[in-house]
């Protein structure tokens, strides 16, 4: 493709995506195609000779805008949102148009310190501790999930607790029985042969007594208490587990402390929720998620440690090829160093696009606004005596249930997920099913909240 057939092409599929962006409130929220339909519509055999570009872009409506499940929508309150932006999408094009490999600042200095100075301004932007800067004895790095940061998390405490004379087989994991599935998984993948969920409070936060408990259980039986994760928001209800204590606790029993923030560490950015993660001065590394709630494309999730030489000691390997006079100086970083992957992507040009784009106001007024609607849906709620909150709201997630229990519950999720225009998804907890209304896709406004409540108001079942 010459640069001015690209020029032509790259023109007609910006105007297909912004075509796209007018019209996605108008599409089903999920898709409506059968199992097997997206593979039946596809030949069995890839294509021997060319074909003309116009040909692969008709198939995007013909093919992929039906099989989309549409994240972007104003009616997503599923999961928690996976946002874009159209800065966000321009940072990606170029990103992928200069193609930058940036495993080490010799094989990009830009990809290198435009990263270093984007985890430096969210240090600031999250009210997180300046140590934690690049400059200074921390450092951040741009992982791909909150699940990959999670894993270098265990993969560092791990060698640690080795370095200090402890087998793998004797190492300990610690999170709470809400924390989000990555954490177990990050733990089996790393190697733990011991994992331990502890039990919550009534608000889903985990219960540091039970904590305590059991890493003294452990400690008697000869094991090793090496890794506890916190969570600023899990993933079921937004519960906060006490930071400050685990850390304390952490601190006194040796064991590396991890903090998962992944979408509610962007509320961050107002200076008025910042008290749910009191205590990271005792955190040893944490990660949060732009592309959750920021306008930020995904992916891209920030990883910050309090002190990056554990990191660098677990992660770094150098093989001749890839020894150089700037890595030698010590005067850069080699972001190699600091996950699994050895390749690595120009992530930081879409987080630098969107926070000029929008400023640090900008961001703080939408997140401001989708806290707001959520506890304005969570007063209805309230008020209704047909449904009831089964979790406090300390940020831009409802989570409640029918007060006829279980099968109205459900009944009342599909009733919402047929409608086509509004989605949200399902949890249990002990048993008890309830419904989660996650606000914060972008494209979101009041009206589309508004018209949730009404389909909900409209389709909840009297309570009997």
């Amino acid at each position: 493709m010459t640069p001015e057939e690209f020029r032509r092409h790259g023109y007609a599929m910006v105007d297909w995506l912004a075509g796209y962006m007018e019209r996605v409130g108008e599409l089903p929220v999920q898709s409506r195609v059968d199992p097997g339909w997206v593979r039946g519509m596809l030949p069995d055999r890839a294509p021997e000779e060319p074909e003309k570009f116009e040909a692969v872009a008709a198939d995007l409506d013909r093919i992929v805008v039906p099989g989309l499940t549409n994240w972007t929508s104003p009616g997503w309150f599923a999961y928690f949102p996976c946002t874009t932006s159209g800065p966000g999408m321009l940072g990606e094009l170029v990103a992928a148009g200069l193609d930058q490999q940036g495993m080490l600042w010799a094989t990009s200095p830009v990809c290198t310190e435009l990263e270093s100075v984007m985890m430096d301004w969210m240090v600031d932007l999250l009210g997180l501790p300046g140590g934690w800067k690049t400059t200074a004895k921390g450092g951040g790095v741009m992982q791909q999930t909150a699940s990959d940061a999670a894993h270098v998390a265990l993969v560092v405490a791990r060698d640690r607790a080795q370095r200090q004379g402890a087998d793998i087989s004797r190492c300990v994991a610690y999170t709470s029985t809400q924390a989000h599935s990555s954490i177990e998984k990050g733990a089996r993948v790393a190697g733990y042969q011991h994992i331990r969920l502890v039990d919550v409070d009534d608000v889903y936060s985990m219960d540091v007594g039970r904590l305590a408990a059991a890493v003294a259980d452990d400690r008697d039986s000869g094991l090793v208490p090496t890794f506890v994760c916190s969570a600023v928001g899990t993933t079921a209800t937004t519960a906060v587990d006490p930071v400050r204590t685990v850390g304390e606790l952490a601190r006194d029993e040796g064991m590396w402390h991890h903090v998962d923030a992944a979408f509610a560490g962007n509320a961050m950015f107002c200076e008025e929720f910042r008290h749910h993660q009191d205590g990271l001065e005792l955190v040893d590394s944490y990660t949060v998620n732009p592309y959750k709630w920021t306008p930020m494309t995904f992916d891209g999730s920030l990883f910050f440690v309090a002190d990056r030489a554990p990191l660098i000691h677990a992660l770094s390997i150098l093989p001749e090829y890839l020894r150089n006079e700037a890595s030698e100086s010590g005067q850069v970083i080699d972001y190699r160093d600091w996950h699994v992957a050895l390749g690595r992507r120009f992530r930081s040009l879409k987080l630098w696009f969107v926070l000029r784009y929008y400023g640090a106001s900008g961001v703080r007024t939408r997140i401001r606004a989708h806290i707001g609607w959520a506890r304005d849906f969570a007063a209805r709620i309230e008020e209704d005596d047909r449904l009831e909150l089964v979790a406090p709201v300390p940020f831009s997630l409802v989570c409640f249930r029918h007060r006829a229990g279980n099968d109205a519950t459900e009944s009342l999720a599909n009733e919402v997920n047929r409608s086509g225009h509004s989605f949200l998804t399902r949890s249990r907890v002990d048993g008890m099913s309830f419904l989660r209304v996650s606000i914060g896709q972008v494209n979101t406004r009041k009206e589309h909240v508004e018209r949730l409540w009404r389909l909900i108001d409209g389709k909840a079942l009297p309570f009997a």
